[in-house]
């Protein structure tokens, strides 16, 4: 890749504008920094996208790329060997590229990284039962979290006193140092490690928080499950996360909900699903039982030569559906129970009755021997 045209580098045609050079770059960027890419060979990626692009964003120096090629800033051009480019220190539009995209310069944090941050977000895994998933539930957590101190007001110094300035980097927070190249002077910025990139420094830490700025505490917060919510959901609580570092916005706390399985039922969408034993008498001659629902038991009448699988929908007694006064079905499938045990009198009624079907009606119908059974029990009843 180090020897390819500064163009293809950066995927974009000759003739393109200063707006696409920058989107082409930004783009590739993004997809070969090395805090970022997993690939071995990101950071001799990143090396030649950022040499591309300081070539072709600069008007004057592409104007020179474009009449004596790549070699115009390897050295070695020209006389005495220097490269009409000069150095490239600062990085000027490429450094705010890098604020935007990570938060600070190459290799280090700049003064833009001092201001307001975002704090983290948190998460809370939730157990609730499958009725609570179905009709919603209120739900109290206790939720471990990190909180300004209130000793200190965040500051991390006892009242009374206050930081002092960093005497290694003077308050800025940050490190630099120039390094020289073959493609001229690049300077590395590094947070201060003395201040850890704060630009101050505690001298009396909070007796509370021993300069932490920030303790543990454990907060009862109160969260609405609502009606139809599934498992592995989850539900988010906007500034209810960690506190933001120098004033910065609270995070947020993610409560993931994990429902238990019910005895009886079974969830599909909004849907309730449930296997319903009859005998064969009731499947041949038809019956009405009671069924178990959400909403408790109800009604249902099962046809005379109801077969094994037959689905009856009970309409609305399903799971609401989530942000609408609307609910699933519940799905009634029958499994017709074939008597295990029977005593003397049942197998000889049985036994009869199969003698009755004759051998060669068995041999010539394609039914199973379970609808013959169920058919001849209907016409014994009948």
């Amino acid at each position: 890749m180090d020897k390819r045209d500064y163009y293809e580098v950066l995927g974009v045609p000759r003739d393109a504008d200063e707006n696409a050079i920058k989107s082409a770059y930004r783009k590739l960027a993004r997809q070969y920094h090395p805090d970022v890419s997993k690939a071995t060979d990101a950071g001799e990626r990143f090396k030649v996208i950022n040499e591309a692009y300081e070539v072709l964003s600069d008007p004057e120096k592409r104007g020179v790329y474009d009449r004596y090629g790549r070699a115009a800033t390897q050295g070695g051009f020209g006389q005495g060997g220097g490269s009409p480019f000069g150095g490239f220190g600062g990085f000027g539009d490429i450094s705010d590229i890098f604020d935007e995209f990570f938060g600070g310069g190459f290799g280090g944090r700049s003064n833009r990284q001092r201001g307001p941050a975002r704090g983290n977000d948190l998460r809370y895994d939730l157990e609730i039962t499958f009725q609570e998933a179905v009709f919603g539930v209120e739900k109290e957590l206790e939720v471990p979290r990190l909180e300004t101190c209130s000793h200190c007001g965040g500051s991390g110094a006892e009242p009374g006193t206050t930081p002092i300035r960093c005497p290694q980097c003077n308050g800025s927070g940050e490190i630099r140092r120039a390094q020289q190249t073959i493609l001229g002077q690049f300077v590395n910025v590094t947070a201060c490690p003395r201040c850890n990139g704060e630009g101050e420094i505690v001298t009396t830490p909070c007796t509370v928080c021993k300069g932490q700025k920030r303790v543990r505490v454990t907060r009862k917060l109160a969260v609405s499950i609502p009606a139809g919510v599934d498992d592995d959901m989850r539900i988010r609580l906007a500034g209810e996360g960690e506190p933001g570092e120098r004033g910065g916005p609270a995070g947020s706390l993610y409560v993931m909900l994990h429902v238990k399985p019910h005895g009886l039922f079974q969830r599909q969408d909004n849907d309730i699903l449930l296997d319903l034993p009859v005998n064969i008498v009731q499947a041949s001659l038809g019956a009405e039982v009671d069924v178990p629902t959400l909403d408790g038991p109800t009604k249902l009448t099962i046809p005379a030569g109801t077969q094994n699988g037959t689905v009856f929908r009970l309409k609305g007694k399903g799971v609401p559906v989530l942000r609408s006064n609307r609910r699933g079905d519940q799905l009634i499938t029958s499994r017709v129970v074939v008597p295990v045990k029977l005593n003397e009198k049942q197998r000889k009624m049985l036994k009869e009755l199969g003698d009755s079907l004759g051998i060669e009606s068995l041999n010539k119908d394609t039914r199973s021997v379970l609808e013959k059974i169920l058919d001849a029990v209907g016409e014994a009843f009948s």
